[in-house]
């Protein structure tokens, strides 16, 4: 199966957390924070503005993005977890 997101949907992959802090401590699986850090799986083909207009998708598949915290809805497909988020939610790209 296949994510094909619409409108101004675009579907992300997190980006595994970080294990191990700078100065070299093991965090438990608990104690790690949500990573806001995530891969562009798929990109909708953009939706309309108030006035009607096509709104432009800014970021393309396989771009690193930072999202929005607690944005977008997740979803498990073929046993792999996605987010789904709508591009205003994406603050970031990664270089």
């Amino acid at each position: 199966m296949k994510l094909i997101p619409l409108a101004d949907r675009v579907v992300l992959k997190q980006v595994e957390a970080e294990e191990m802090t700078k100065s070299g401590i093991v965090l438990p699986g608990s104690a790690q924070e949500k990573p806001q850090t995530a891969e562009v799986i798929a990109v909708g083909p953009g939706g309309l503005d108030k006035e009607g207009n096509k709104v432009k998708m800014e970021v393309k598949t396989g771009q690193k993005v930072i999202y929005s915290k607690y944005a977008g809805t997740e979803v498990k497909l073929d046993g792999e977890e996605y987010i789904i988020v709508k591009q205003s939610d994406i603050l970031a790209v990664v270089e």
